[in-house]
């Protein structure tokens, strides 16, 4: 698979898979969940980029505001167009308004950091700040610039903490305990990490 970044990879992770009902709920739920575990990171906005993250950020305010917890809460969200429009509401934003506000990006994944960045873009052009990213899965591989991964690079450039539900390691580790062809896969990955994987 050719990823975003431009590597080739063994493996990808498709969140256009949580293609139905019960499978996109579950995921809202493990985002909800990776976000009500860190309090520190306080948002008004749950932002989902074009096109994976619109679901995503869909499912997970319909999570938070579900919980049936303490950590139940109603949030406003909102995404990006790819391509402006100028008629009807006009603009690229689609949803709550974003100047003024804190967001939080939820992603499927960051590997390089590329859509992030983007993200990152988007919100401060619309005069808000960024208060965090909750991803999917952390592919912990390198950035751009170094050794560390991507996840730690936009951490320590922009100060904003980043949240992965699962990270590869738990992905590896569970197939190699299922064994088989799901082991295979993992040694597979394990090559690639140790070509790719951040420090």
């Amino acid at each position: 698979f050719t990823l975003k970044s431009g590597r080739k990879s063994p493996y990808f992770f498709n969140a256009g898979k949580f293609n139905s009902g019960a499978s996109l709920a579950k995921i809202g739920q493990y985002y909800a969940a990776a976000i009500s575990s860190r309090p520190d990171i306080e948002f008004d906005v749950v932002f989902g980029p074009a096109y994976k993250g619109i679901p995503l950020c869909a499912t997970t305010v319909i999570a938070l505001a579900t919980a049936g917890n303490e950590s139940q809460r109603d949030v406003l969200y909102s995404f990006n167009r790819k391509e402006a429009k100028d008629h009807g509401e006009g603009g690229s934003i689609v949803g709550a308004a974003l100047k003024g506000r804190r967001i939080l990006v939820v992603d499927d994944v960051i590997t390089a950091g590329t859509a992030i960045r983007e993200s990152m873009d988007i919100i401060r052009e619309a005069g808000a700040t960024l208060a965090g990213v909750v991803v999917a899965i952390d592919r912990q591989e390198k950035g751009r610039d170094s050794s560390l991964s991507a996840i730690q690079e936009i951490e320590r450039q922009h100060g904003t903490p980043v949240v992965a539900v699962v990270t590869l390691g738990n992905v590896v580790e569970y197939l190699q305990e299922q064994g088989g062809e799901l082991g295979a896969m993992a040694g597979a990955m394990e090559a690639y990490r140790r070509e790719y994987g951040a420090e």
